[in-house]
């Protein structure tokens, strides 16, 4: 049993008709006792591969997890439809983030790990006006400005810019959108991963970082500003540098972290390094969320193969940044110790 004086993770149910409720079964069966959470959902939604236990409180996870996984039931109309989603349901859904955000706030819990979801789904079925989980829970918090970290045992990395065309970059990205990204990526590693003095690295936007200006002027005039405003201020910050030699081993080993300019550049490495292992979190919140970097996985859902990993691993990270013990340096994020 779990000795820490910390609340439990609060999950969300995610889309039932993907392969969510199959992922926290999976994460109480390898993560039992060791890391309390709760699941928060419909209980006929389960596939049922492990035992459940309803709980009416959260309080009342770490004390059950031995007997199975803790449910704080949440009614949600009709079966799971494995690679269906149901309409009716999709209010559901969007209450189980509302619900695990409301329990951080009040302390009931201690972090949010958010399984996915669809937003089609939820258009369709509860007007959710959303793009994504991320701006929800923005909202939900009344947080103004929020940035997306994904984080593995060899790599962390934040886009500038996320979910646009590769040509829209360069008018998007904006010394005050790089110096807002910069600002939140430093205090989260300062307050959420313990890093007292974290040493971020930039990628420049262009081929070998610009070459002074041959490929490009946007590092000489755009990136090497914002930099220097923010050393003045004390930040450690390395670069522009060319993205296409950042990423090996040797390179990754002088930084904290790093912040890309558009989608692919940052995506890429980390999918490469840790395609199933890979954490999505959301910085500039006032609290803890993670999620797994995947979707509903629609194709695979009910078959009972779906990889666990990045959940557990979202757990894992999210209980870690809960207690403000994440490891200074990423190579224990998969060792599987706990603040």
């Amino acid at each position: 049993m779990t000795t820490s004086r910390l609340a439990p993770v609060a999950m969300s149910c995610g889309e039932p008709s993907g392969i969510g409720p199959e992922l926290a079964e999976a994460a109480w069966q390898a993560l039992g006792t060791e890391l309390p959470f709760v699941w928060i959902g419909e209980p006929a939604h389960l596939p049922g591969t492990v035992p459940h236990v309803v709980v009416e409180d959260p309080s009342e996870a770490a004390s059950v997890a031995a007997r199975g996984l803790p449910v704080l039931p949440l009614a949600m109309p009709g079966p799971r439809v494995p690679g269906v989603p149901q309409p009716a349901q999709a209010a559901g859904v969007v209450e189980s983030i509302a619900r695990g955000v409301a329990l951080v706030q009040e302390g009931a819990c201690s972090a949010l790990c958010t399984l996915p979801i669809s937003k089609q789904a939820l258009a369709e079925g509860a007007g959710f006006a959303y793009p994504g989980h991320t701006e929800y829970l923005a909202a939900l918090a009344g947080a103004d400005e929020v940035v997306m970290m994904l984080a593995s045992a060899a790599l962390r990395v934040v886009p500038a810019t996320i979910h646009i065309a590769l040509s829209e970059v360069p008018a998007a990205l904006t010394a005050e959108l790089l110096e807002k990204r910069l600002r939140i990526t430093r205090d989260a590693l300062v307050t959420q991963f313990a890093i007292a003095v974290p040493r971020i690295a930039v990628a420049g936007l262009n081929p070998h970082a610009g070459e002074g200006g041959r490929m490009g002027r946007e590092e000489i005039e755009l990136i090497v500003p914002v930099l220097d405003k923010l050393r003045a201020e004390g930040m450690s910050l390395i670069g522009p540098l060319p993205a296409d030699t950042m990423f090996h081993a040797e390179a990754r080993a002088g930084y904290d972290a790093a912040v890309c300019m558009y989608h692919d550049q940052a995506l890429i490495p980390i999918k490469t390094l840790a395609f199933d292992r890979g954490v999505n979190v959301t910085l500039g919140l006032p609290f803890v969320r993670t999620s797994p970097d995947h979707g509903t996985a629609f194709g695979i859902a009910g078959q009972g193969i779906a990889n666990p990993r990045s959940t557990i691993e979202a757990l894992r990270l999210a209980w870690r940044m809960a207690g403000s013990a994440a490891p200074a340096s990423p190579e224990t994020l998969d060792a599987g110790t706990h603040a």
